[in-house]
């Protein structure tokens, strides 16, 4: 029999970041990461702290519409494998405290597919990256990196489509971690995903904005996390940005809100401010084991696919847009993909245009919205 899973300190960490245009702005935001996880083992001292998640784009910074939108040549210049220093400074500081450290929105270059870059999550421990993880779910109007969908096919025969390919769990002496990145948690497949493969501690990294509904009283990020921790019964810690330096953003653009969410949903931690700040949960894993094995409210035991596969068995948002010589140029260029999926819903009668716009396919509605806006400088146009 294998030992017990003892009890550890998670370190939820919100820091302030820099949007990087450079390497030097890189190493701001890698020397303030080091920094806070040097605080928070020291000051979480009498439980170990065995894991520590940081917020999406946490060393380099992302854009969004307007005089500030970065295109595909602004993001390459940042962009870094796994190689980087930066990356090997944080695997140094796993080693040196025997610890996991969790992040997102790595603007990452790859040997495969130079031509363009992904949002990846990662996480590093004592021997070295451990687990990568590439968005899925890309929103189609915010984020210009490429999803593993936007070029299936040669994404399949690079690294591999299966769900455990996807959306991978790390086995640890801490429990089993994996990650999804922002938008992921919106819905529920990625972290359904997640649960099939035996995911315990979901690390969450994001870059969510106050229009996203972060604050009270939309709250659509509390909300909508303590259901995806529910339905799966696993710990889901959130990481937000607590202020940011960029000229085109208020400091509070992404405003903190960063929690720790236990396996029943219930919320154990939060920083309900725009503030820089590092949050400690005690995990329990047993305690989720033991929770699992009772069959009363158990989340898994009652699935029952045969009525659902309908809605997955035809595409909805259209694959394999951006393949090689064809990445992602700009946020325009990228919310070209909803022009079939809007279009598909409206055609099968799951929405319904309003009354002023009937006739109307919704794929000329978006274009038409799209020209005006780059008419007036709110989005880039190359």
């Amino acid at each position: 029999m294998s030992e017990p899973v003892e009890k550890y300190t998670a370190i939820v960490m919100q820091p302030h970041v820099e949007v990087a245009t450079d390497r030097a702005g890189i190493e701001s935001n890698l020397k303030r990461a080091l920094d806070l996880v040097d605080f928070g083992v020291g000051y979480f001292w009498e439980v170990p702290v065995r894991l520590a998640v940081f917020p999406e784009y946490f060393l380099q910074g992302v854009t969004t519409p307007g005089k500030g939108e970065h295109g595909l040549e602004e993001f390459m210049k940042k962009a870094i494998s796994f190689e980087d220093d930066a990356v090997q400074a944080l695997i140094a500081k796993c080693r040196e405290y025997g610890m996991y450290i969790a992040g997102g929105g790595l603007v990452e270059k790859t040997a495969e597919f130079p031509d363009r870059w992904f949002n990846t999550a990662f996480i590093l421990g004592p021997g070295g990256v451990e687990l990568v993880y590439r968005k899925y779910n890309v929103p189609a109007s915010i984020g210009l990196g490429t999803s593993p969908h936007d070029m299936w096919d040669e994404y399949k025969a690079a690294f591999g489509t299966d769900i455990k390919d996807l959306f991978p769990v790390l086995d640890t002496p801490i429990g089993k971690l994996g990650c999804m990145t922002c938008h992921d948690g919106a819905t529920p497949e990625v972290s359904r995903a997640l649960g099939f493969n035996g995911v315990e501690v979901i690390c969450h990294p994001v870059a969510l904005q106050e229009f996203e509904g972060v604050s009270e009283p939309w709250d659509f990020w509390m909300f909508s996390r303590r259901t995806r921790a529910h339905d799966n019964m696993a710990y889901l810690l959130g990481s937000n940005w607590g202020t940011v330096d960029y000229k085109y953003y208020p400091k509070a653009f992404c405003s903190g809100n960063s929690f720790a969410i236990d396996y029943t949903g219930m919320v154990m931690r939060h920083a309900p401010y725009p503030e820089e700040q590092v949050l400690a949960a005690v995990i329990d894993i047993e305690a989720l084991r033991e929770h699992r094995t009772r069959i009363n409210h158990n989340m898994w035991v009652d699935v029952r696919t045969e009525a659902f596969r309908q809605i997955y068995e035809s595409p909805i948002y259209p694959p394999n847009l951006f393949p090689s010589g064809n990445p992602p140029k700009n946020l325009a260029h990228k919310m070209t993909g909803a022009y079939a999926s809007m279009d598909a819903m409206y055609e099968r009668g799951q929405f319904v245009m309003p009354f002023d716009k009937r006739g109307m396919k919704h794929s000329e509605l978006l274009k038409s919205r799209i020209a005006d806006a780059q008419g007036r400088g709110a989005l880039r146009k190359d």
